[in-house]
Parts: C-alpha cells; structure tokens; sequence
C-alpha cells in the first residue's frame, strides 16, 4: 500500500488531471460538435497521461534536489524506488502515445512535441536561467492549444493559450524563489539564483501585469461576451496581489496565483457558453 500510495504521489495526480480538464477547456472554447467528443475524450486521457508521466520522470530527475527541498516525496523518503518510477513513466508515457494516435494531424504533433519536451525538461532545461520556466509556461499554454487542435480549430484558443502561459511563467518564477536554497546547493542556475530573488519577483510582477492588461482582449476581438470580463476582472486583481505577496511569502504567493490562474479559465468558460447562447 505504501508502494501504491508513492506510485500516485510520484504522478501529481491532481495536477495532471487538472491539465486534462484545460484541454477539454480549449476544446470547449473552440466549439466541439458532437461527433467530436471521442476525439476529446482521447485528448483528455493523453494529456493526463502524458502529464502524470512527466511529472513522474520530474521526480526522478530531481531526487537529489528533492532529499534537500522535499525529503518526503516518494524516491527519497524510500517509498518508491528510482528504477520503478522509470518504469511507471514510461509506462504512463506509452499509455499518452496510443491514446493520441487517432487525433488530427496538428493535434498529434503537438501532443509530440510535448511529450519530447516534458522527457527532456529536468535533465537539460530545469537549471538554465528562465529556459525552463519558459518551457513549462508553453506546456501549460499548449494543452489549450491542443484542445482546439484536436477540435480543428486553434485560433480560439491562442489568445487564451498566449494569457496562461505568461501567468505560468510567473508562477513558475515565484516557485523557484521559494526553492532557491535547495537549487543553489545542486548548482541550479534559476532565475533567482542568477538575479537574486527581488529581480526575479519583479519580473514575475511584470509578467503579471502584461496578462492584466491583455485579459480585455478576447472581449475586443469579439470572440468571448461580457460575461467573461465580469469575471475574469476578480482573477486579474487575485493574480496581481499574488505577484505583489510574493515579495515578503513566495509559497502562498503562488498558491494564490494559481487559484486566479484557475477563475481566470472559468472566465473563458462562462464567457464562450454565454457568448454562444447570444450568438
């Protein structure tokens, strides 16, 4: 049981699930027809899949960093084993491969590209200054991107897919500021381990505000109704303090942020199910 228990853990479970549910989102907001839903369905599944896998193979990468910042996760509280968490990854990573075969072609290559990208993320982009915040800001933008891919129609997607991505890169940069002893000890060359932990927290503040003031756009562009600048207005001013708390508390910082990232998408929900109800 205890096995078991770190196998589930190793996957994240809710944050893969959660990247499952964004492709359904994308899928949601480019319009899904009916005899669209397998395709979705089978969208949904490799995300999860390929995201559970990812993270599995994240925390095998980083035990070491781990035995420092998180000494109880599975690998280093001894719970699961290196090796097995290999093979639980590249399970999971088979499992993503076969459920994304019967996707359209762009769906497919996206859904292929990331997978690449999430196998690689630790081992050759984690400790490099911003590269590997910016590769988890495009995975997380992507899933949207995925969603309307496999629905044929990306466009969208891409404005909503652009806005989760820069708050993710922010989020991501708060997250390092709060593991930034642990990455220095491993030699990690993270933002805040470069620039010091106040330049980073203003460039994460940066970004945030950018995502503010284009969070109008899909309204302008006459793609979503009135109902998602209601609101996604509360999400902006949560994200914003979210940026501004993490100067003086970098974990709940990003926690709040993460929960505005959240309304933000409920935001492109309510606002593409009113606007089609309108249309």
């Amino acid at each position: 049981m205890e096995r078991a228990r770190g196998v589930l853990e190793l996957t994240r479970p809710g944050n893969a699930v959660a990247s499952g549910a964004l492709t359904a989102i994308g899928a949601f907001v480019a319009g899904t027809s009916a005899n669209q839903l397998p395709a979705v369905a089978a969208a949904v599944a490799a995300t999860v899949f390929a995201v559970a896998g990812g993270n599995t193979i994240n925390d095998y990468f980083d035990r070491d960093i781990d035995r420092i910042n998180d000494p109880d996760r599975p690998i280093p509280s001894g719970s699961v084993s290196a090796r097995g968490a290999l093979v639980v990854s590249g399970v999971l990573f088979a499992l993503a491969i076969v459920s994304a075969l019967a996707l359209p072609t762009l769906a497919l290559a996206i859904a292929g590209v990331n997978l690449l990208l999430l196998i690689a993320y630790t081992e050759f982009f984690k400790g490099t200054p911003g590269a590997g915040n910016a590769l988890v800001a495009y995975l997380g933008g992507s899933t949207f991107l995925f969603g309307g891919a496999t629905v044929e129609n990306v466009p969208p997607t891409v404005v909503l897919a652009l806005l989760a991505a820069v708050s993710t890169l922010a989020r991501e940069i708060i997250k390092d500021v709060e593991d930034v002893e642990g990455d220095r000890e491993e030699g990690l060359r993270t933002l805040p381990v470069v620039v010091g932990d106040r330049r980073a927290l203003s460039i994460a503040l940066g970004l945030l505000v950018v995502a503010a003031a284009a969070s109008p756009l899909p309204y302008l562009l006459d793609m979503l109704g009135v109902a998602y600048l209601v609101v996604v207005a509360p999400a902006v001013a949560l994200m914003l303090y979210a940026g501004y708390e993490g100067f003086t508390d970098p974990t709940a910082g990003q926690k709040h942020l993460k929960y505005g990232m959240f309304l933000a998408i409920l935001s492109f929900v309510v606002g593409r199910a009113t606007f089609a109800v309108s249309v």
